[in-house]
């Protein structure tokens, strides 16, 4: 197994992905309610990866990205 030597793991051999930016906003709509998602740009390791993920979290973990 390879290590990028810039990673710092975690007691657990995890790591933190850092969030680059929020590149786009929507709604999904379900049955009974609306779920506000953020499409996040992801720095990982080696590579980067957009995810969608519920914007409320997302507030929560970086609140300075939403002012």
């Amino acid at each position: 197994m390879l290590i990028d030597p810039e990673i710092e793991l975690r007691q657990d051999l995890s790591y933190e992905e850092l969030l680059i930016q929020i590149l786009d906003c929507e709604e999904r709509v379900l049955r009974n309610k609306v779920i506000p998602l953020v499409k996040v740009l992801w720095r990982n390791h080696l590579v980067e990866e957009a995810t969608w993920e519920p914007e409320e979290q997302m507030r929560e973990q970086y609140p300075h990205l939403f002012q």
